[in-house]
Formats: structure tokens, C-alpha cells, sequence
């Protein structure tokens, strides 16, 4: 009976290998058209009586990397990962900071890369627990290999949640700024990334003064970011 439990549980590994590096692979060219998230948004969704009514009705257009601005990926990296083009996947700088800080007695805040957001977003579901960061850390581990990083940053702005039942930078452009994520500006950029931590609750179409003071920042910074490395 044990010879056969063991059994089984090598099968159920080996076909959950062989699935997710499929599944890693296949998008590597195909658009990712759904994710977890958007289905999980439009069963459940959170935010006011209004927001949830937008969520079970998504907003998403899947738009090549060369037809978005290439302002908005310096605006990803000014707020969500600066390191994006030097780590493997893992920002261990910005983890150790995180743990300092607990240390310290401050709150333990994240420091997740934008490549750990992507297989999070492609691959999982929202939420937190040990199982689900170690089944992220694997799917993190395959887009680096597989994938590289323009097409990492590539899926990832066409998937980010940018509003309710809104996803991904071009729904962002149409629905808030009536434009193509091609033309969007420094600032309407800047804003779209600022609501990224909450786009639930902090609406890019009018922002708060907060919201406008957190993109100011993110502009200040889109200014210092090097452009990407010519390898990518």
C-alpha cells in the first residue's frame, strides 16, 4: 500500500512538471487571453455594488510588446522593479531590505519581482500561504528560462489588473484615456502603474490626490531608468 502512495505521488509530480513546462512553453507565443485572476474577478468580485458589476464583465486586448509605449516599462521597473534586467527572477537584494526592516520592527511588506508577479498572475491565484509561494517560485523559475525577459515584461503588462474587470495596459488606455497603450503618455503611464499595489480601489480615471503624488514620483524616477539592455 506505501509502495503504491509513493507511487501515485511520483506520477501526480512528474504530470504536474510535464503540464506546467507545457504550459510555460505553449505561452511563450501564444497571448495569454485569460488568467485565473479574471476568472476568480468575475465569480467573486470585490470593490462597490458598480466595480463588481465591471468585473464580471472584463475589459482585455492583447497588444504585441512593440505596439505599447516603451514609457510604460520604464515606469513598471521605476515602481515595481528596478532590478528587473539584473536578477534571475529573484530580487534578493530587495528581499534581504524587506527582512531588515521586519527586523526592525517594521511591517513585513513585499518584494516580489515583476517576474514572480507575471507566474503568479498567469499561472496561480491571488492570495498568500507557503504552497502557493513555492508553486510561484517554480512557474518564476520556467519564465526566466523559457521565456526571457521582454517576453516576461510583454505578459506582463497585457495581464496586470489596471481597474475593475479592467486588465492589461490597453484596456487601461481605451477605458480610461481613450487612446492605444502605443500612445500613452509619461504621466498617463505613471498613473496606470501607480494604482498597480490597488487598482480596485484607486481609480486611475480620477485621481486622488494621493494617487497623483505617488505617479509624480514614478515619473521623477521613469527620467533616471536606462533604457533596456540591448541583449532583450
Amino acid at each position: 500500500m506505501i509502495k503504491r502512495i509513493f507511487k501515485l505521488i511520483g506520477i501526480l509530480i512528474l504530470i504536474f512538471l510535464v503540464s506546467s513546462l507545457a504550459g510555460v512553453v505553449y505561452y511563450k507565443m501564444a497571448p495569454v487571453q485569460v488568467t485565473p485572476l479574471m476568472l476568480i474577478r468575475s465569480v467573486s468580485p470585490k470593490g462597490t455594488p458598480a466595480q463588481a458589476e465591471q468585473e464580471k464583465h472584463w475589459e482585455h486586448r492583447w497588444v504585441p510588446y512593440s505596439e505599447i509605449t516603451p514609457l510604460m516599462e520604464r515606469a513598471v521597473r521605476s515602481s515595481e522593479d528596478g532590478r528587473f534586467y539584473s536578477h534571475n527572477g529573484f530580487d534578493t537584494i530587495e528581499i534581504r531590505h524587506a527582512m531588515e526592516e521586519a527586523e526592525r520592527g517594521g511591517k513585513l511588506r513585499g518584494a516580489s519581482t515583476v517576474s514572480q508577479q507575471t507566474a503568479k498572475n498567469v499561472f496561480l491565484w491571488p492570495g498568500g500561504g507557503w504552497f502557493r509561494k513555492g508553486l510561484e517560485a517554480w512557474f518564476t523559475v520556467l519564465i526566466e528560462t523559457v521565456w526571457g525577459k521582454e517576453r516576461i515584461m510583454e505578459v506582463y503588462l497585457n495581464s496586470i489588473e489596471t481597474g475593475p474587470g479592467i486588465y492589461g495596459v490597453q484596456a487601461a488606455a481605451e477605458h480610461f484615456f481613450h487612446t492605444d497603450a502605443e500612445h500613452l503618455t509619461a504621466e498617463q503611464c505613471a498613473l496606470i502603474v501607480a494604482a498597480l499595489p490597488n487598482p480596485i480601489e484607486r481609480d486611475v480615471g480620477n485621481p486622488s490626490p494621493y494617487l497623483k503624488r505617488r505617479a509624480a514620483r514614478i515619473r521623477k524616477y521613469m527620467k533616471q531608468q536606462a533604457p533596456p539592455p540591448s541583449t532583450y
